[in-house]
């Protein structure tokens, strides 16, 4: 059956922002969490507001810049919302687009494992945004705990993709500190994680508080 999916938004040429090379980001409609500070807070609203795609409307849109992909080991970022949701989109997608163009994926990774099961032959990069892996900051974050996302970093970690991964910690004003950051990049060193990306959420501390 030929997958379907709602995208909020497809923004072409993006350069160092989202994997190698020049890459077009899609960003899927629907997320598992309810972030604070959610930067994409239009994937949660009613999907009917944004156009349906099936892989292959999708692949007749972003073609255009297949010479850029391919002359700079670009391609498609799986962006949202949680990408990881539509797997089976993807997996799709792929079959059409073939192994020339790169794809990677931002994923918070808080989903049933089948679906990085299912993404592990096709995703090349793997962009992972675990907030903070002290249980108790993501919840109050999120809204949401975190086993999932600790399951899949060890199941990514089994798989020895490491160095496929980029993952993010994130300093969240009101949420947690440097310190808890770094506990957090103690626990993903463990797993074999080498490749971090370490930034501060540009947010009002009153919305934290409130």
């Amino acid at each position: 059956m030929t997958a379907q999916a709602p995208i909020i938004g497809i923004v072409r040429h993006r350069l160092t922002t989202d994997g190698d090379g020049v890459t077009t980001l899609v960003a899927f409609h629907t997320c598992t969490l309810q972030c604070n500070y959610c930067l994409n807070p239009q994937s949660l609203v009613k999907p009917e507001n944004y156009p349906v795609y099936t892989p292959q409307k999708l692949y007749d849109e972003v073609a255009i810049d297949n010479i850029y992909f391919l002359a700079t080991g670009g391609g498609i970022t799986f962006g949202g919302g949680e990408p990881c949701l539509r797997s089976d989109f993807i997996v799709q997608f792929h079959e059409i687009c073939g192994p020339q163009w790169n794809l990677s994926i931002e994923t918070a990774l808080n989903v049933p494992q089948r679906h990085i099961e299912q993404l592990l032959p096709v995703i090349h990069h793997w962009i992972i945004d675990i907030k903070d892996m002290n249980p108790d900051i993501y919840h109050n974050y999120t809204g949401k705990n975190n086993d999932r996302v600790v399951e899949n970093l060890k199941f990514l970690a089994n798989n020895r993709l490491q160095e496929h991964c980029i993952v993010r910690v994130p300093l969240i004003p009101g949420y947690n500190t440097a310190d808890d950051c770094n506990r957090s990049i103690v626990q993903l060193k463990e797993l074999g994680f080498t490749h971090f990306d370490q930034f501060t959420y540009k947010a009002s501390i009153d919305k934290a508080t409130s």
